[in-house]
């Protein structure tokens, strides 16, 4: 692909020379074309972001796009440690945010990519359903004789930080379900399937109140840093890069913090 596209840049004088002598065409003829060559004309942007950034991102991408109209923001949300891996798999994409820098590392180890900068960090919390019925009310309790609690598999951000959080509490957990990244593991306590689970202090606020959020000192220990970075053989380019800029500017800061994420 990018041997094509070396080549497609060597003819774009020629290219031009052509389309002024034809003088002609539509709105989004040569000067499009020609901004494109570098990304900044680029009409779709595509971000793999873990799966805590949902509501964050999901209102940035639509601030992007009315600054940039015609430009559209697609995202894949989703486990940071399976979309580390499609993009080393070779997925199609321009932006990637994690939720934790060993996430971000499997991906600048494997492919070229910009310098990561951290953009947000984020806390757990305990979440239990609304009416509480295993009285959850501290750490200690999700080792308690019959209660139920979902947690993040180990492998991806959101199960490292619970593993770490309860090592420095000193607590075995056995969960009845492992699940595969944080809003799957938090939708188990909105249905009731279980009585807690350990989830970002941001998921409990996305919940609306479906869930109730206990804050404990050790998640402390535990604090997620959420790093994003473009691609270096991104296909958007100058648009791509235009996105990370939104997500570290005061705006961006803005939507983080309303979200319950702490910033740098």
């Amino acid at each position: 692909m990018f041997r094509r596209l070396s080549r497609w840049v060597l003819t774009l004088p020629v290219a031009l020379m052509v389309a002024g002598l034809a003088g002609c065409g539509s709105g989004t003829g040569s000067g499009a074309t020609a901004t494109s060559a570098a990304g900044a004309g680029a009409k779709e942007v595509t971000v793999f972001a873990a799966a805590s950034l949902t509501g964050t991102f999901t209102e940035l991408g639509k601030v992007f796009e009315s600054a940039h109209p015609g430009t559209t923001v697609r995202f894949n949300f989703g486990s940071s440690a399976t979309l580390a891996q499609q993009i080393v798999q070779g997925a199609p994409a321009d932006v990637f945010a994690a939720a934790s820098p060993a996430t971000m590392k499997t991906v600048t180890d494997a492919s070229p990519a910009g310098s990561p900068a951290s953009f947000a960090r984020n806390k757990l919390q305990i979440a239990v359903p609304a009416d509480n019925p295993a009285k959850v009310d501290e750490l200690k309790d999700l080792a308690g004789p019959g209660v139920k609690v979902a947690l993040c598999a180990e492998q991806v951000p959101c199960g490292a930080a619970a593993a770490k959080a309860l090592g420095a509490a000193g607590l075995k957990v056995t969960p009845v379900t492992l699940e595969q990244d944080v809003k799957a593991t938090l939708t188990k306590v909105e249905l009731g399937e279980v009585d807690a689970a350990l989830v970002y202090r941001t998921d409990v606020i996305a919940s609306g109140g479906k869930v109730r959020g206990i804050a404990f000192p050790e998640a402390d220990q535990a604090v997620n840093d959420y790093p994003i970075a473009t691609l270096a053989e991104a296909p958007a380019g100058e648009a791509a890069r235009q996105f990370v800029d939104l997500v570290l500017s005061q705006q961006g800061r803005d939507v983080l913090t309303k979200a319950g994420f702490e910033v740098p």
